[in-house]
Order: structure tokens, then C-alpha cells, then sequence
């Protein structure tokens, strides 16, 4: 497994987000964490990160612990994640922006030229936006460079948090197509994800989280036709926008 994470327990201040959580991702696989706001799917993302320093639990990736790492250890170790709400720099242009995502691997100069050229080919909405910039982009045109951004420090494993967030469906569909694709080239995704329908149609496997622990787990697949899933996710407890099929 590419990402082991056994007992995780994580807190803010005395309340305890997580109860002791485990999950596994594989090395190519997207899989997606579901659940209601409140569940706990953005803290395990900053506990997988080290935004957040766990409370208990272990978090291997590729075998190795990441114990005792600040956040940009971990983004050298090869893990990524884009936030939710996108925060692009405003200040700076779309190429700066995507520069700057670079900036933890201390490459050199060509290298992260030729990062820069091979990210706009998987973006080509950004080859023509290079110079604007980032608040004048529109809000699907920001998801595409935040999450370009997070390609740039070239991980392994993408952590990706509600990419779908104020979005209309159509943007929606090509964001998910373009996390599919990500995951095609390569990239290994944990995609936290209010669209519940379309993130089961891009991942492999999903976790459902409820109050800070998990309470379904599975092939995407299988989570989809699943009657409880549907009852409970799919109906109220997971906002579902009713949106195009995403081509395999």
C-alpha cells in the first residue's frame, strides 16, 4: 500500500474530530472519502499532511512512517494536497502561481520549466492565462490551478478537498474528468468529495466517514448500487448534483 493509516485519532483543542480511523490507498487508485459536513474528511486530509499533528494512530507512506514530520517534510516525502476553497494566490500571476507549487523540491530552474510545460499540457485552459492574474480567473478556472499547483511539487499521492466546491455541474464534470485523468498518468488520489455520485464514478474504493469514524467502506462500485449507501449518502447526508456521467 502506498498510504497506510491505522487508528487515527485527531483533535482540536479537547473536542476529538477522529476516532481512530484506518484506511488504505494503493498506488494508482482514487479513492474518494464521503460523508456530511462535520464528518471528519477535511481533518484526515490535514492529519495525512501534518497540517494537523495526530493525536494517536500511525500514518505510513510507502512503508515509512510519518511521525514527527512538519507539512513540508511531507510534500518532500511526495504527498500533496489542494485545499478546499481553492486559495490561489491573488497577488500572483497563473504561471507564478503554478511556480510557487514547486517551490518545496528545490529543483532547479530547467526542471521546473519542463514541470511547468507538462502541467499546462494536462491544463491547456491555463496556457492562454498564464499572465492574469489569479483572482481574475473564474471559479472552475481556479480549481484547475489549484490543483495544477498541488501537480507541480510532482507527488505521488494528491490529496484533494472538495475540488467540486461552488462549482456548477458542468465545470464539476470536467474537473472530475480531469482528476481521472491525473490518476491515468499516474498521480494517486484521496479525493475528499461532497458530489458523492461522481466520485464514486471516478475512484476505485470509497470510505463513508459519520461523526469521525467510518461507517461504510468498499468498491466505489459496489457503494453506488448499495441500498444503505443510498438511503443514507446518496439521499440527504451527501448532497448529489445531478450531473453527466463521467466516461471511464
Amino acid at each position: 500500500m502506498l498510504l497506510e493509516v491505522r487508528g487515527l485519532v485527531a483533535r482540536y483543542g479537547a473536542v476529538e474530530a477522529l476516532h481512530g480511523i484506518s484506511l488504505d490507498v494503493a498506488e494508482g487508485e482514487i479513492v474518494s472519502l464521503l460523508g456530511a459536513n462535520g464528518a471528519g474528511k477535511s481533518t484526515t486530509l490535514k492529519a495525512i499532511s501534518r497540517v494537523i499533528p495526530p493525536s494517536a494512530g500511525e500514518i505510513f507512506f510507502d512503508g515509512v512512517s510519518l511521525a514527527g514530520l512538519n507539512p513540508e517534510d511531507v510534500v518532500q516525502r511526495g504527498i500533496a494536497q489542494v485545499p478546499e476553497g481553492r486559495r490561489v494566490f491573488p497577488g500572483l500571476s497563473v504561471i507564478d502561481n503554478l511556480r510557487l507549487g514547486a517551490t518545496p523540491r528545490r529543483a532547479k530552474r530547467a526542471e521546473i520549466d519542463a514541470d511547468l510545460e507538462e502541467v499546462l499540457g494536462i491544463f491547456p485552459v491555463l496556457r492562454n492565462l498564464g499572465g492574469k492574474m489569479g483572482w481574475t480567473l473564474s471559479g472552475g478556472e481556479q480549481q484547475m490551478l489549484a490543483i495544477a499547483r498541488g501537480l507541480m511539487a510532482k507527488p505521488r499521492l494528491l490529496l484533494l478537498d472538495e475540488p467540486s466546491l461552488g462549482l456548477a455541474p458542468l465545470i464539476v464534470k470536467d474537473v472530475m474528468e480531469t482528476i481521472a485523468r491525473i490518476a491515468r498518468a499516474g498521480t494517486t488520489v484521496l479525493l475528499v468529495e461532497q458530489n458523492a455520485h461522481l466520485a464514486l464514478q471516478i475512484a476505485a474504493r470509497a470510505y463513508v466517514l459519520e461523526t469521525g469514524r467510518i461507517a461504510l467502506s468498499g468498491a466505489a462500485s459496489d457503494l453506488l448500487k448499495s441500498d444503505e449507501m443510498r438511503r443514507a449518502y446518496l439521499g440527504s447526508a451527501v448532497r448529489v448534483e445531478p450531473s453527466p456521467t463521467i466516461p471511464a
